[in-house]
């Protein structure tokens, strides 16, 4: 399969347009925000494509039966349709792929990272009146159906199975080494999933020099969420100077210094002297 690629300035700086706008609307959809981050990863994703995708998620809602009853038996039907029915699931290798963190592919696919899988699990649940919700445990993103006290988690990375106590317990000592605490079990806000799949893409890149461009619009569009750490302004001026924009990444590092240096003096200096280096290379 071929490595997606982004689309043109102009395309790109409508599609920012559109995330900026929906993650500062009153109920961003999450949906609609993963779409649009797969179509700044994948040059192919246009209209038709944005549009075929949320047919796709109303369709497979539309499969599920009508209100199946409680919090575990949404549980079941999901994982009867989506994992038996449909094969949606992952596997270690998903987290070497790039499609594995973007909703379209995952669709077509029916694999991708478990925040992915969660999604799917989410937008078709939540579309057929379900009480779903994402649950960001440490390490493992999974699915949450009903009201604190009769809580019932699925793992949609495992095909939708249905976690029992000692289950999501094993789950978070494996990632932390500690045990559940309540506070994990909360429902995760839509904007805080768009910022972890964003981490996750950024993460790919990472480990891939080469596709520092993939980097670069995940840290762009994190920055455009409401809410992200204010560093992410630094790691975006890193990749500019990384990718030969010297005097964009020297303008952002010293614009990084001024916020720093208010509770860092150190830092600070640190950034404007790389700042300095940044500049320095356009001789």
């Amino acid at each position: 399969m071929r490595p997606p690629y982004p689309p043109s300035p102009e395309r790109s700086a409508e599609l920012r347009r559109r995330f900026a706008e929906e993650a500062r609307s009153e109920r961003p959809d999450l949906s609609t925000l993963c779409l649009l981050v797969g179509a700044e990863a994948d040059r192919e994703l246009d209209e038709a494509g944005l549009d075929a995708a949320q047919v796709e998620l109303d369709r497979l809602a539309g499969l599920l039966p009508f209100r199946p009853g409680g919090s575990r038996a949404w549980a079941v039907a999901l994982r009867e349709l989506l994992g038996e029915r449909m094969g949606f699931h992952g596997t270690p290798g998903d987290y070497q792929r790039l499609e594995s963190s973007l909703l379209h592919e995952v669709l077509v696919r029916r694999r991708g990272l478990p925040i992915l899988l969660s999604v799917v699990w989410m937008e078709v649940a939540r579309r057929a009146g379900a009480p779903v919700y994402g649950v960001a445990l440490p390490g493992h993103f999974v699915v949450g159906f009903g009201p604190d006290e009769g809580q019932v988690l699925a793992d949609p990375f495992d095909g939708g199975r249905v976690l029992s106590g000692a289950d999501a317990e094993l789950l978070v000592v494996g990632a932390t080494g500690t045990g559940v605490d309540p506070s994990m079990l909360r429902p995760a806000d839509p904007l805080d999933v768009v910022l972890r799949i964003l981490n996750n893409v950024r993460a790919w890149a990472a480990a891939r020099p080469e596709r520092s461009d993939v980097a670069l619009w995940a840290v762009e569009l994190s920055l455009l969420l409401p809410s992200h750490p204010a560093r992410l302004r630094y790691e975006r001026a890193q990749l500019l100077v990384r990718r030969g924009e010297f005097l964009g990444g020297a303008l952002e590092l010293e614009a990084y210094a001024e916020v720093v240096e208010a509770v860092d003096e150190v830092a600070a200096e640190r950034v404007r002297g790389e700042a300095f280096a940044a500049r320095a290379m356009l001789n």
